[in-house]
């Protein structure tokens, strides 16, 4: 019944238009922010943020950059484990939509350790921040332009990347579906709600981009609900 869930979809979603917009896409925006909280999107981003400082020694500051942050919501999580550990953290949050940039800038308007500016993940500078990350962005691109992705945002980490993305399975795909319908009318929600699970990420997905990144290591880890925690960090140099 759900076989077509073998293979990840290559359909674009409505929001990869960068020619659409107004209202509509800013409405989406707030909404998906409703399906992020139901799903715990946030979870696999602190994991991954946790484990990386952790590994880095426990620095007293640090540096998060969020590559097509949409309204950057899950941002505010890092902020409270910041301030949980007494970490010195701040944020930059990018995106290429002009849509996503306003709504991050309005929801952090009163935060002074968070900043929003437009731009691509390709063209971010080299070791601009500590860790960067990535939430939801990977299952916009097509097999073959993950690693190439993967490679942008760990040249620009001088600690590591955390990519958290989908996990193409059945019940998360029934589950999305019928949410979004409950909890919205909009158009983007209810077409990119289930497409984006189809677009989503199987762990053998995550291991061909590995492979086809020399020089660095990326681990993968299952999260909950069906997410994928996925670390990229600098391959140690020999002696």
């Amino acid at each position: 019944m759900f076989s077509f869930l073998d293979r990840r979809a290559e359909q674009p979603e409505l929001m990869d238009d960068l020619r659409a917009g107004g209202p509509e896409l800013e409405e989406a925006l707030v909404h998906l922010r409703r399906l992020n909280r139901i799903f715990h999107a946030a979870g696999p981003l602190l994991y991954g943020v946790d484990r990386l400082w952790r590994e880095a020694g426990k620095p007293a500051r640090l540096t998060v950059l969020d590559a097509g942050c949409g309204s950057g919501e899950g941002n505010r999580r890092v902020l409270q484990w910041a301030d949980s550990r007494g970490v010195d953290v701040r944020v930059t949050l990018v995106d290429r939509s002009e849509e996503a940039c306003t709504e991050a800038a309005r929801l952090f308007r009163y935060e002074p350790r968070v900043q929003v500016r437009q731009g691509d993940l390709f063209g971010l500078s080299l070791r601009e921040a500590d860790i960067v990350t990535a939430g939801q962005v990977f299952h916009h691109f097509g097999q073959e332009e993950l690693p190439a992705a993967a490679r942008a945002l760990a040249e620009a980490s001088t600690i590591g990347t955390v990519i958290h993305d989908i996990h193409r399975h059945w019940i998360a795909w029934c589950a999305v579906w019928l949410t979004a319908r409950l909890v919205s009318r909009n158009r983007y929600i209810r077409h990119d709600g289930p497409l984006s699970v189809h677009k989503g990420f199987r762990e053998g997905d995550w291991k061909k981009v590995g492979d086809e990144l020399a020089g660095y290591r990326l681990t993968c880890s299952w999260r909950p609900l069906f997410r994928y925690a996925v670390l990229v960090t600098r391959e140690p140099r020999s002696l």
